[in-house]
């Protein structure tokens, strides 16, 4: 009697092979690296991130550093009454509300220190957002030399928006010594021309039309363009 092995043939069996198992295993394993990978990536960057925000918000919340003097009690500017526009207009400062006025005391036969600052007020409104919210006048400390007609035509070459400002020398004087302004007669140049020795600050009163800072002489374009930007 012949006895036949029924069991299978070890040879046709369907296991699957170990490929097969391994590409399985590394197929659900895959996402599990990526969520791990996204998990380090946002603890890494987390970091990053709060400091980004504290620096903005440093930034946002830091008080403007201004380059001239500002008044700790700012109050409102003094009144230029009695003195004129070049076209013979009275001047008004409160005109201006929601603006910001630079005040200069100046004469147009000065050599040096006015065309100076002048200029230099022009470059900085250059680089103000909103350059026609800032008002320039220059109040003549030499009125008797310093026709209307002709100061006007001093400040506007300097910026068509310029005004000038004068009256006579009481009023003047009276004026100059509220926003602590000296002036005076200097040497004799010859011919009949002479100097006049004055305080050559400028001075900015704020959209509120408070008297609130006091620039130097010496004047730092770029800063006094941030300090414009600060007071706007």
């Amino acid at each position: 009697m012949t006895l036949h092995d029924t069991r299978p043939d070890a040879r046709n069996a369907t296991t699957p092979p170990l490929e097969a198992d391994g590409a399985a295993v590394d197929a659900r394993a895959r996402p599990r690296r990526r969520r791990r990978r996204r998990t380090v990536a946002l603890l890494l960057g987390a970091p990053v991130l709060v400091v980004v925000l504290a620096w903005a918000a440093l930034e946002l919340f830091r008080p403007h550093l201004y380059s001239g003097t500002i008044m700790q009690a700012p109050a409102a500017a003094p009144s230029m009454d009695g003195l004129v526009w070049s076209d013979g207009t009275a001047v008004d400062l409160g005109a201006f509300d929601g603006d910001v006025v630079l005040v200069y005391f100046g004469y147009t036969y000065c050599p040096d220190v006015c065309p100076t600052t002048l200029s230099q007020v022009a470059r900085a409104i250059d680089q103000v957002d909103d350059p026609e919210r800032v008002h320039v006048m220059m109040v003549s400390v030499d009125p008797v030399r310093d026709e209307r007609a002709a100061l006007g035509d001093y400040v506007r070459a300097f910026d068509p928006s310029f005004r000038g400002a004068t009256g006579a020398i009481t009023d003047i004087e009276r004026v100059a010594s509220t926003y602590g302004v000296f002036f005076a007669r200097g040497e004799d140049t010859g011919g009949g021309g002479y100097t006049v020795d004055h305080t050559a600050t400028l001075m900015g009163i704020d959209t509120e039309g408070h008297l609130r800072i006091v620039w130097p002489a010496v004047l730092d374009v770029d800063a006094l363009a941030a300090d414009l930007e600060a007071l706007l």
